[in-house]
């Protein structure tokens, strides 16, 4: 999972889904996991 200041260019990639989880915001791609990444 990578760590990005902006997670814009990454919620428009297809099948990205934006999740809140403890307070924290994660995109997870299951059509390709190598975009999953969380803010901070």
């Amino acid at each position: 999972m990578k760590v990005r200041t902006s997670l814009r260019a990454l919620k428009q990639k297809p099948g990205s889904v934006v999740v809140r989880r403890h307070g924290r915001v994660l995109v997870v791609n299951r059509a390709n996991p190598q975009w999953k990444s969380r803010q901070g």
